[in-house]
């Protein structure tokens, strides 16, 4: 029997006991904070996912409902060296732990090395992915080296750069021995 899950309202723990898995590819464009940080550029390149369900033993020794998400985009920036054009490769791949409840999931998520979310019937996994992006954008986007060269001085053309007279310091010294 074939299973078709949907990324957009996967039923989790169904999901983890079929030991389930998808891999998709979404356009960046359906991403709406991901385009924002693009200014709208990129819509079209694809956000590329692999999503794995399992049942696992918790640190009590309880089946505990597991996902293992992976996921990588390009995503669109503006280089903050020298302001052109530049693809950041984004990825991460992250195991999620499920419990009952938010409450539970947010008192766990405190101690527990792996991160809990609440277990849904209807959960949003592409949510997901572009919240664990977002988190992976660098706080400067930056080329490793600029394609042209980048000018770091701004002159206007009309500028002149006066050059201050040099004072021998043994003048100075010669009017100050003689008093003046």
């Amino acid at each position: 029997m074939k299973n078709d899950y949907d990324v957009r309202h996967l039923h989790v723990a169904a999901f983890a006991r079929a030991a389930g898995q998808l891999v998709g590819e979404e356009r960046l464009a359906r991403f709406d904070r991901l385009m924002d940080e693009s200014k709208g550029l990129g819509g079209e390149l694809p956000v590329r996912f692999t999503v794995h369900g399992d049942i696992r033993p918790d640190a009590a020794g309880a089946d505990a409902v597991w996902l293992r998400l992976s996921a990588e985009a390009d995503v669109p920036m503006t280089c903050q060296r020298c302001l052109g054009p530049v693809d950041v490769a984004l990825a991460f791949a992250r195991d999620y732990r499920f419990v009952a409840t938010e409450a539970q999931a947010e008192v766990e998520d405190e101690t527990s090395e792996e991160d809990v979310l609440a277990i849904s019937r209807d959960f949003n996994v592409l949510e997901l992915i572009e919240d664990e992006l977002l988190m992976e954008l660098p706080p400067v986007p930056k080329h490793a080296t600029c394609p042209h060269s980048v000018k770091f001085q701004a002159v206007d053309s009309d500028y002149v750069e006066e050059v201050p007279e040099k004072i021998n310091p043994f003048a100075v010294l010669g009017r100050l021995k003689n008093g003046q």
